[in-house]
């Protein structure tokens, strides 16, 4: 079989796929510099049922000398397939230089024979974001031992993981399930996701790869597309409450727009919008990750730091 993106970065009705290059990180405990800690490979997984794998994992970065400072939660992209909480770590480092400590959230992965006919295997939805529930039970239970501070919970993720930090906002039964609320979270961050499932296996139809919407979204949603609206953080519209700030890269115009729009239908106000028109979906993750001088990340940075003040 021919091999397909890593990451796809998909508009509609046209298609376009960016490739990344996962590489693989040997884990290491305990690093840190003059402005940060780090502990990798955290399992989150104690008050979980069943087998625990690899993948259900955190690593978290805390700001050097500072108490009860906020902590960004993030979802790495990777098509619900690829996410590897590792390859985040440099974007991690970025915010604890700017006092936010960092959260890298691995969870389960869905099968991709699209992308390698050996990898027929894996989880649907809502695994996904079962875990990461099972992370932000798990980063709560455990503020007072690193140093930051419960009441000030950001989520936010790129790609697949925007949507999952999305739909975890909205739809409150996965918190529910581990004993905690959507107000747990002070702001949501989903930067480049796809927000209406349908939408997404309807754009690979009509566009290049039509095959990718039965390979690729029914191997992560399940066959039955009645199922995709509750997956879809688009039907949880009606639960908006923390502030939202939505990024976009060039690619993903479409689908952050259809949400733009359905926002728009409700009373929610409290939301910002930034397009990055002249990056595409690789670009403007490295951009957040690597750039010194993002403006992306900046604005995140500011989005935080204002809903982290007292009163």
């Amino acid at each position: 079989m021919k091999k397909m993106s890593v990451f796809c970065g998909l508009s509609f009705p046209a298609i376009t796929c960016v490739f990344f290059v996962l590489v693989a990180f040997s884990p290491a405990l305990g690093q840190k510099n003059s402005e940060w800690q780090e502990y990798r490979d955290i399992s989150y997984s104690e008050n979980m049922s069943g087998p625990v794998n690899d993948l259900q994992k955190l690593n978290l970065v805390v700001p050097a000398e500072s108490d009860n400072m906020p902590l960004l939660i993030w979802i790495g992209g990777g098509a619900w397939s690829y996410g590897d909480r590792n390859i985040e770590m440099d974007l991690a480092h970025r915010f604890a230089e700017s006092g936010i400590a960092v959260a890298s959230v691995g969870h389960r992965l869905s099968p991709a024979v699209w992308h390698d006919a050996t990898l027929k295997t894996g989880i649907q939805h809502p695994c996904h974001v079962e875990d990461v529930a099972s992370a932000v039970a798990w980063l709560h239970k455990h503020a007072a031992e690193y140093g930051y501070d419960p009441d000030k919970f950001f989520i936010g993720g790129y790609s697949s993981g925007a949507h999952l930090a999305a739909l975890i906002s909205l739809d409150s039964s996965y918190l529910h399930k581990a004993g905690l609320s959507t107000d747990i979270f002070k702001g949501v961050i989903p930067i480049s996701g796809a927000y209406d499932i349908l939408s997404y296996y309807e754009g690979f139809l009509s566009g290049s790869s039509p095959e990718l919407a039965e390979l690729h979204v029914k191997a992560v949603f399940g066959e039955n597309t009645e199922t995709f609206a509750q997956a879809s953080p688009t039907s949880y519209l009606q639960h908006l409450s923390a502030p939202l700030l939505v990024m976009c890269d060039n690619s993903l115009y479409n689908y952050t727009r259809l949400l733009e729009d359905r926002i728009r239908e409700t009373a929610f106000r409290d939301v910002r919008v930034m397009y990055a028109y002249n990056l595409s979906h690789g670009q403007l993750w490295r951009n957040l990750s690597n750039d010194p001088n993002s403006m992306y990340r900046n604005a995140i940075v500011d989005f935080i730091r204002a809903l982290s003040l007292p009163g």
